[in-house]
């Protein structure tokens, strides 16, 4: 064994020996996606002051932490996102109206002495004007009170609580401390109105919250003048019920917001969702899993057994990476997860078709020595298309939000899994095990020591392809066409991230016609309310923006259609955030088709470049418009499908370049439409094998994967059959087209 292979051993023991480590000490983040609950974006609307200081949402931030620690929600998240965007996670809450109006509320709450009544329009025709810096507020009577200046705020108290006074009679009432200056600023402002006689509006003091008057006690008569009351101590008294007194404790402590918020997401999955998409994806994971691999060991014997062997590898070092990086898995991301075992495929399929090629044409050839020359031929190839997989991930990451997200993670760490499990742990046991004594004298048990089925017939035939590329063109053309009419007649089913709006998912326990629905709802006050049906027993309701409270109005008129509804997805998206979405994925797409001309022209060249991101154009357009026709939603799901294609497409278009590439050196320009018939037809059985790998575990994603991962896995399965014809039968006659018109 040579000091490389022991170097390549040793990497790959550490490896699974720490993952499995890890795996088994660290658990895995689950998004609220898959174990339910309420996320809340926030957004802020900073003031001029407030801009100067810069740190406003630092500060907002920690206040919030504060409201959601009183909230008593087990293992609440909340997080920065940008300059002036917040991120509340929020597990198993279903209910997300309280949650949204605490979080919102700025809680801005003062003291104030009350100066005297101010009278109504009704009361007399020219009510006094108000003097300058004071205010005039409705007490909780319904009377108008002029106020002074706030003599205390919120940041003069110390903490606040909920209490019931059986024995005194106070019922609920909430207790206020205050601290510091606090102290001595409430015993000054009721001294101050202690001054005044019993039953005078100046004997009071006005508590406000958020701009209302929530009590305005009178001070009682035993304080005298210019005394008031020590200690530091109140009690907040008023008509209150246990909810509004504890809610009231809470918002004041957790202070005021530095500056006002507004909700401009909100997303609710029930448990129920998430716990079926853990169980229909670990089923697709599995079946998809098992059926790969018995075809890569039909096809390639017992280096396709080692390659499943690495492939669980790559499965426990994937995960590992997840845990050990604190990296939330959501739904799209575990679709993403079982997508890159498809796709880990792919390497192993490219090292062991290149020593298949090695062995047939070597003098005298043995396993080893072809294995060691399909690994060398094939690096290149290898780290080409996992880059460009890379820069699509990597553009999710940054481009994306929420479970998207969460999808280019978890796909960059499948691919860098990948090239380890590949490079690394597939050669490892690979060399190992040709080097057997047994295995020399016996090469046809490796899976190297025959061309394989597909490559077999491609001799016999030896097709010209590129005989009339145009015609190939032509039938793209005639796609294009075709998908593009269906964006036009149809349009595209703008997912709610896009439009802005509210979307509600339930299941029903008995089957609910939409148009029933549609006129509940539109009985209800929702006319516009846009109802779809899926399967039998789930209805989705489609509406402009709605508050939490129409919301529940929504779900009521369901629920009266069909007892024992269960609402198991709320999606709210502001207008604004809506807009910013639809530009943040046409810049993503535009970016991500930019990105890989730029490599694939520093790699290649020009001409290449060009006609691959022209096949990557197709595979948008054709994607786009079969959802089209279909009625299909474009949400952020499918935008994280259409990204995952476009890295898949032009690793097909990367392997056959690079065969271009190498073949190309060897033979004079003016055949370059013969070396890519040539490239084409030598990369054609792995192009075959590894979309055959892919398209086993997008159909159990797509069968099995549940209603939630259907329309994402449907997206994948074709994306990846378009992308890899038009690898084949669009870039390639398109780079013969473009050479021929150069010379």
């Amino acid at each position: 064994m040579t000091r490389s292979a022991r170097i390549r051993g040793v990497i790959a023991l550490v490896a699974v020996a720490l993952s499995l480590y890890v795996a088994l000490t660290v658990p895995v983040h689950l998004g609220l996606d898959l174990r339910g609950g309420t996320q809340i974006v926030l957004e802020t609307r900073p003031s001029a002051a407030a801009d100067a200081d810069g740190d406003a949402t630092d500060r907002t931030v920690e206040v919030l932490r504060g409201r959601i620690d009183a909230l008593g929600v087990s293992e609440p998240t909340i997080a920065r996102s940008g300059s002036d965007r917040i991120i509340v996670e929020l597990p198993g809450v279903q209910d997300p109206r309280e949650a949204a109006d605490v979080l919102g509320r700025t809680a801005q709450l003062t003291f104030h002495q009350v100066l005297g009544t101010a009278a109504t329009a009704d009361d007399q025709p020219n009510p006094l004007p108000k003097r300058p810096r004071e205010q005039v507020m409705a007490d909780e009577s319904g009377r108008l009170l002029r106020l002074g200046t706030a003599s205390l705020t919120g940041k003069d108290v110390e903490k606040a609580a909920a209490r019931f006074d059986q024995q005194g009679g106070a019922g609920w009432h909430v207790t206020v401390d205050f601290r510091g200056s606090g102290e001595t600023g409430w015993a000054r402002l009721t001294g101050e109105a202690a001054c005044h006689a019993a039953g005078d509006p100046g004997r009071r003091v006005a508590i406000v919250l958020d701009g209302k008057v929530i009590s305005s006690p009178q001070v009682d008569l035993s304080i005298a003048c210019r005394s008031g009351i020590s200690g530091g101590a109140t009690q907040i008294t008023g008509t209150f019920d246990d909810r509004e007194a504890k809610e009231l404790a809470l918002l004041i402590n957790g202070g005021a917001l530095p500056v006002p918020v507004e909700t401009v997401e909100q997303r609710t999955v029930g448990p129920t969702l998430g716990a079926e998409a853990i169980k229909a994806s670990a089923w697709a994971a599995g079946i998809g899993t098992v059926v790969t691999a018995l075809f890569i060991i039909a096809v390639y014997r017992l280096l396709g057994a080692l390659a499943t062997v690495a492939l669980a590898c790559y499965g426990l070092i994937s995960y590992a990476a997840l845990a050990a990086l604190g990296a939330t898995l959501t739904l799209p991301g575990l679709a993403g997860f079982v997508l890159a075992i498809g796709m880990a495929v792919d390497a192993n399929v490219l090292v062991f078709e290149r020593a298949r090629e090695a062995y047939a044409s070597g003098h005298r050839p043995t396993p080893r020595s072809s294995l060691t020359s399909g690994f060398r031929s094939a690096f290149s190839a290898i780290a080409d298309s996992n880059i460009t997989t890379l820069i699509a991930a990597g553009l999710l990451f940054f481009l994306a939000s929420g479970p998207v997200r969460g999808f280019g993670v978890t796909l960059g760490i499948g691919v860098l899994a990948s090239m380890l499990s590949a490079l690394v742990i597939t050669r490892a046991l690979a060399e190992h095990a040709v080097g057997r004594p047994g295995l020399r004298r016996r090469p046809h048990l490796t899976g190297i020591a025959h061309t394989g089925a597909v490559r077999k017939r491609l001799d016999r035939t030896s097709p010209h392809l590129m005989r009339h590329p145009r015609r190939w063109l032509t039938a793209s053309a005639a796609a294009l066409v075709l998908a593009a009419s269906g964006i036009a007649v149809r349009g595209l089913d703008l997912g709610v991230e896009f439009t802005g709006g509210r979307l509600i998912a339930y299941t029903t326990p008995t089957p609910v016609d939409a148009d029933r629905a549609r006129g509940a709802l539109a009985d209800a006050g929702f006319p516009r309310a846009v109802v779809q049906t899926s399967g039998a027993h789930q209805l989705t309701v489609r509406t402009p923006h709605l508050s939490n409270d129409q919301a529940a109005a929504v779900t009521a008129a369901v629920t009266d259609l069909a007892p024992g509804t269960d609402k198991i997805r709320d999606e709210a998206i502001g207008p604004s955030l809506g807009k910013e979405l639809r530009h943040s994925a046409l810049i993503a797409l535009a970016v991500a088709l930019g990105a890989q001309l730029v490599y694939l022209t520093a790699r290649f060249r020009l001409l290449l470049g060009a006609s691959a991101v022209a096949a990557l154009a197709h595979d948008v357009v054709i994607l786009l418009g079969v959802f089209a026709w279909l009625g299909k939603p474009v949400d952020g799901v499918f935008l994280a499908a259409l990204l995952t294609v476009i890295g898949y497409s032009v690793n097909d278009s990367v392997v056959v370049f690079d065969r271009i590439r190498d073949m190309a050196r060897r033979v004079s320009p003016g055949a370059f439409a013969r070396v890519a018939n040539q490239a084409l037809l030598q990369t054609l059985p792995r192009t075959v094998n590894t979309g055959m790998g892919a398209a086993f575990i997008l159909t159990a994603l797509a069968v099995l994967g549940g209603d939630s991962l259907t329309d994402f896995a449907l997206a994948l399965l074709i994306g990846c059959a378009v992308g890899t014809y038009s690898s084949m039968f669009t870039a390639t006659p398109l780079a013969v087209e473009l050479h021929k018109r150069r010379t």
